[in-house]
């Protein structure tokens, strides 16, 4: 496995993380061809700012729905391994795509959250923040009046500029990019590892299926656990 020498050799690793990672916590994902959400659900009606004015009581009820599910679960050994190798500062930093908060949960500092996170909600109104638990105790609105929202990108919105700003110059500083767990289907999300690779990064993508940037990467493994393969390599870092 090439991954292991890159990784000690590196002196800038920058770990992409995409709904492989959490689905091996359990939580579903939205694109799989079995069990996703979108199979169920139309995403832009539940999960889009359209929803967000129109349709106030579904979308609530969705993204209750959600938070709860995120509650049931949380991070799996590989959240922790990450968290330790940044604290070892074997890893620079993480992009993330997804909105479980997992990775902070296990301990991770330096984590840009694309599409943000359901652990926080805040007024579409006053912009106040809140934490999720007020959805579970069935609290929808901020005492100015205004809607309480998960703090995540829905269809129709931009990126957080912060997060985005940051995984734009990490990618661009790293000399190993690891893609955990993503599809490499959502943009503008997936132009990163080519941001990477593109300034002279070494480009590992581990994913279950083959991604349509496989072509672009110096090593692809396919078919193995991210928390197996993480594992594994924690066993060999001194």
């Amino acid at each position: 496995m090439k991954l292991l020498q890159w990784f000690k050799e590196s002196k800038y690793t920058v770990v992409f993380t995409g709904a492989g990672m959490s689905t091996e916590s359990g939580l579903p994902d939205f694109r799989s061809s079995q069990n996703g959400l979108w199979k169920k659900k139309d995403p832009t009606k539940i999960a889009s700012t359209k929803a967000l004015n129109e349709n106030v009581e579904e979308f609530i009820e969705f993204y209750r729905m959600r938070v709860l599910g995120v509650k049931e679960f949380q991070p799996h050994k590989g959240h922790y391994i990450l968290a330790k190798w940044e604290e070892l500062g074997l890893i620079k930093s993480i992009i993330t795509q997804n909105v479980d908060g997992f990775h902070q949960l296990a301990g991770s500092q330096k984590v840009a959250e694309l599409h943000g996170t359901l652990q926080k909600l805040y007024c579409q109104s006053c912009k106040k923040e809140f934490s999720s638990e007020e959805y579970i105790n069935q609290e929808y609105y901020c005492e100015c009046g205004g809607i309480l929202r998960p703090a995540i990108v829905l269809f129709g919105e931009t990126l957080p500029q912060d997060a985005f700003q940051m995984a734009y110059e990490e990618s661009k500083k790293a000399d190993l990019f690891i893609v955990l767990g993503s599809s490499l289907s959502v943009s503008p999300a997936n132009q990163f590892p080519l941001i990477a690779k593109e300034a002279g990064s070494k480009l590992v993508i581990v994913n279950m299926e083959p991604t349509e940037f496989d072509f672009y990467a110096d090593e692809v493994i396919h078919n193995t656990p991210i928390g197996e393969l993480l594992e594994q390599l924690n066993h060999h870092i001194p």
